[in-house]
């Protein structure tokens, strides 16, 4: 069996930068064999889009465990599906098993993520977080799927080398820092260890919970927002009421065929 594959850098402009995702359009359905996909690509997540009924189901993998909710696979899932195959479309809707339907739309040179928006509350795993990042956040809290860590400026969220050993006995997906921006409005980096990625490249999902955050901090609703990693990302992020916006773009680096 000859199945598509694309591989796509999310929240970028240019190759060798933002989030490279897998997508694949297929009739897959064995979670096992997703999961076997997923551990060989070896990349953040593989997305899996089936279509039934004329709708299109998500699931998102990562190399060690399925994925509820993923913003710039997501984000390539869209790229692949204007560019390859529905031109004339401009908006994608796909349904998730645990987040609902989701929805991105063309909008000039952007895509936009239509994703519900986390709630937050605070967390007091104080020791156990300064642990892990050998420093002590001014802010902690607990989202839907992570802990957001705010830390006194950006300088300090670039030079952080935490500890993923103890990172990944800490019963959540993983953990978000957060600092104002110098260029921008916030920066932010991404830690999944428990899912088999120690650092995310840049992270869509991350900004349900960073953009309500920093909406609510700066007084403001649109946000301009960058991931610290080494490959870096871009993010255009608006609040509205109980969902948020998460715009960017997105790049083909490779399309071939996988063989079963």
């Amino acid at each position: 069996m000859k199945i598509p594959i694309y591989y796509i850098d999310a929240f970028t402009d240019k190759l060798f930068s933002g989030n490279p995702a897998a997508v694949i359009f297929s009739d897959i359905n064995d979670s096992d064999l997703m999961q076997k996909i997923a551990q060989e690509n070896n990349l953040s997540e593989t997305a899996f889009i089936k279509e039934d009924s004329g709708k299109f189901f998500i699931r998102w993998f990562a190399p060690s465990c399925e994925i509820d909710l993923c913003g710039h696979a997501t984000l390539a899932s869209a790229f692949v599906y204007f560019n390859f195959i529905n031109q004339s479309a401009n908006e994608f809707i796909v349904h998730s098993k645990v987040n609902g339907p989701l929805s991105v739309s063309s909008s000039k040179d952007l895509l936009l993520l239509d994703f519900p928006k986390d709630t937050l509350s605070l967390n007091s795993m104080h020791n156990e977080i300064s642990e892990v990042l050998g420093i002590t956040p001014i802010e902690l809290y607990e989202g839907r799927d992570d802990i957001l860590a705010i830390i006194d400026n950006e300088s300090l969220v670039k030079k952080l080398k935490p500890n993923f050993s103890l990172l990944k006995d800490i019963n959540k997906r993983g953990l978000i820092i957060s600092a104002e921006g110098s260029d921008c409005d916030f920066v932010s980096r991404c830690f999944f260890p428990s899912t088999g990625v120690n650092e995310d490249p840049v992270t869509g999902s991350a900004h349900t919970t960073l953009t309500p955050y920093w909406s609510n901090r700066l007084g403001k609703k649109k946000l301009h927002a960058k991931q610290l990693s080494e490959r870096g990302g871009v993010l255009y992020c608006e609040e509205k009421k109980s969902r948020v916006i998460i715009g960017g773009k997105a790049v083909k680096y490779m399309q071939g065929n996988i063989y079963l």
